[in-house]
């Protein structure tokens, strides 16, 4: 019997050395892979760094599942500078003398500042002036400066929420809405000087976004105003009919 225990113990002495290698094997090789997986995902997907501004910065990357969709963080706000020309054939024509003439060379210029509301809807203020000059005839102009308020509709979500990645299209139509007011000045024999208001203002359009933050918008204008009508010797409280062609940068911050 005390044979069988020595037996038994000098079996326990000459494998503990490998149990022993076995779990510091064990250990080691466990270690070696929660250094690699953390390794892995450091690279694949790092830790967001603190507060808004670093989930800004890992979420503004393309995720590439969609050519027409990039990695999008949500802003408030934009702010709008372009210009536009007009478009005789859509435009009223001025009145002097009894005559008429058509707008030639004319153009808009806007700066605006905006707001979205939600993924589909948003607020714009903008500053407009537009410089009229006329066909056959020389030496008179007519300058409109106004201030309006948009409200735009979006014709598809801007905003794709997949998982916990937000995404933006690049291709968006949209229409808006609103009204302006302001003060026109015409330049010449017979020409009024007064205060105009631009209503409605309508646009059609579509926005291309270039990378995470700039797009371009074109589109479409058309005003109403009313004030003393479009020339020289009119009426007061005539209504000129405008359009445009519109080209301009939208920044989202």
């Amino acid at each position: 019997m005390q044979k069988i225990s020595y037996l038994g113990i000098f079996a326990i002495l000459l494998a503990t050395p490998a149990m022993a290698y076995d779990a510091d094997k064990f250990r080691a090789e466990v270690l070696e892979g929660v250094d690699l997986v953390g390794a892995r995902n450091t690279i694949d997907n790092p830790d967001p760094a603190p507060g808004a501004l670093g989930l800004d910065v890992y979420q503004t990357a393309d995720a590439g599942y969609n050519s027409d969709v990039q990695v999008f963080v949500p802003t408030s706000m934009y702010m709008r500078a372009g210009a536009g020309l007009n478009l005789p054939f859509a435009t009223d024509q001025a009145t002097f003398n009894g005559e008429k003439f058509s707008t030639a060379g004319s153009w808009t210029t806007q700066i605006g500042l905006g707001w979205n509301l939600s993924s589909y809807v948003r607020t714009e203020l903008d500053f407009q002036e537009s410089t009229f000059e006329f066909s056959d005839i020389s030496g008179m102009d007519a300058t409109y400066q106004t201030i309006g308020g948009m409200l735009y509709f979006d014709f598809a979500r801007r905003y794709v929420q997949m998982g916990d990645i937000t995404y933006r299209r690049r291709f968006v139509p949209f229409m808006g809405l609103g009204a302006s007011a302001g003060f026109y000045r015409f330049s010449g024999p017979g020409g009024a000087d007064g205060f105009v208001i631009g209503a409605p203002r309508a646009t059609l359009g579509f926005n291309v976004m270039l990378n995470e933050l700039i797009g371009i918008d074109i589109m479409y204008q058309y005003q109403m105003m009313i004030g003393n009508g479009f020339g020289w010797d009119v009426r007061a409280g005539g209504v000129d009919n405008i359009s445009n062609i519109m080209a301009s940068f939208r920044v989202n911050f």
